[in-house]
């Protein structure tokens, strides 16, 4: 079973950039899509952005034109670029596949001045 491993997270100013790493310990070219989820204290995980394999992507409204998913089916990879960070982007980060598989330890990304 596909197995996710998440990193690239950490604390950044407001204005600033992080790139999310998330390795799969097997193969992803066979996922119908790739997603990123997020989960503040007190709510509900929540869908950022989604990536099927013929490149449609479908991003949360709060992070359209700041955040950028992909993937690198070589490497098992999928990446979140995040730009213009915000206060209210502080959250775990967690990524997957479609069909899911089991959820990974996630990534702390904190913005804050």
């Amino acid at each position: 079973q596909v197995r996710l491993v998440e990193s690239g997270g950490g604390l950044v100013q407001p204005g600033g950039s992080l790139r999310l790493s998330c390795v799969a310990s097997g193969s992803i070219f066979s996922a119908n899509a790739i997603s990123w989820y997020r989960q503040a204290p007190g709510k509900q995980r929540e869908l950022v952005a989604l990536r099927t394999n013929v490149a449609s992507t479908n991003y949360a409204d709060s992070v359209k034109g700041r955040f950028t998913i992909s993937r690198d089916n070589a490497k098992n990879t999928v990446y979140l670029q995040m730009n213009s960070l915000k206060p209210e982007d502080t959250a775990v980060y967690y990524c997957n596949l479609v069909p899911r598989v089991p959820w990974g330890q996630g990534t702390q990304v904190t913005v804050s001045s």
